[in-house]
């Protein structure tokens, strides 16, 4: 009999002892932190018509373990104008709970229009053009050219970087949608495709180049820096394209320059080495390089920035 109770004794401490591991283990899988999500803009240098650049956001979703999770904070639809995101200013997206753990890929749901389709009312994702050649900020002379996506794409446009929410910690992340590469004139038609390049940065892990910029005896009407990972550029990608093609395509960032104040300020770089690319910007658009050797080395930490002052 006080065998039967031992046996009987020690099977139900197991069962309670396994119970109580599962119980933890199921605690432990549902930590959680705080993700907190900004939208930022690389500028647009080569077309002195553009008004502004509108994308509408309708919902955003994180993958975590190839499972898509809906960001339910998010209230959507939203649309911003993302010449208005430069230089380091950001439109806060989002501050949401989500499941610690990695978070592989980030999808955007835009509210955009299949190429060949023609929409209804205002466009969700559109560009504005003055129609003298020349932006003035105002609405006199605009013209709205709605944004496509080439036909059989998909509306949900997914970020390159992958991150890990903390448990009980947060995380801030910069989602910076470069618009110079993702709004693309198609021929010679006054249709623009939209192709988004949109690259996640982790705040605490990066840094800034910025610094003072003189532009000695090359006159063009705007000058624009592109920022490359060391060693990475190449002439070929300066050279001229046709159709769907970009040129400096492989930069990771750039920064228009601020004649007025002689400056410039490239933020959002992950820690690492970067080369300095100056090009300038004729009256069409057309770039030339001016200097592709003389700044590069250029060391990025992360939270800091790292001062380059440019004289051409």
């Amino acid at each position: 009999m006080k065998t039967l109770l031992r046996r009987s004794f020690f099977i139900t401490f197991g069962i309670v002892l396994i119970s109580i591991v599962l119980l933890g283990c199921s605690f432990a899988s549902e930590e959680t932190g705080t993700l907190k999500l900004s939208l930022t803009d690389a500028p647009i240098a080569d077309s002195a018509a553009v008004e502004g650049v509108y994308i509408t956001i309708s919902s955003i979703w994180y993958n975590q373990n190839d499972v898509w999770i809906e960001d339910t904070n998010f209230e959507g639809p939203q649309t911003f104008n993302l010449l208005d995101l430069t230089g380091g200013t950001v439109a806060a997206l989002s501050n949401t709970e989500i499941t610690a753990g990695e978070v592989t890929q980030i999808r955007f749901m835009l509210n955009v229009e299949e190429e060949g389709t023609a929409g209804e009312g205002t466009p969700g994702s559109y560009i504005v053009l003055d129609s003298t050649g020349t932006a003035d900020g105002t609405e006199t002379n605009d013209v709205i050219h709605e944004l496509f996506v080439p036909s059989g794409a998909q509306t949900g446009y997914k970020a390159t970087g992958s991150f890990t929410i903390p448990a009980n910690g947060e995380v801030e992340i910069t989602a910076d949608f470069d618009v110079r590469k993702s709004v693309v004139k198609r021929g010679v038609k006054d249709e623009y495709i939209l192709k988004p390049t949109i690259r996640l940065v982790v705040n605490n892990q990066a840094g800034t180049i910025a610094g003072s910029f003189a532009e000695g005896t090359s006159t063009y009407p705007s000058f624009i820096i592109f920022a490359y990972e060391d060693g990475e550029y190449a002439a070929s990608e300066a050279a001229e394209v046709t159709g769907d093609e970009i040129q400096f395509e492989h930069a990771i960032s750039s920064a228009s320059v601020d004649l007025t104040e002689g400056s410039y300020t490239i933020p959002f770089l992950a820690k690492g080495t970067y080369d300095l690319i100056i090009v300038g910007v004729d009256e069409e658009g057309v770039y030339t390089v001016i200097d592709e050797t003389t700044y590069s080395d250029v060391v990025v930490e992360s939270e800091l920035t790292t001062d380059q002052n440019i004289n051409l």
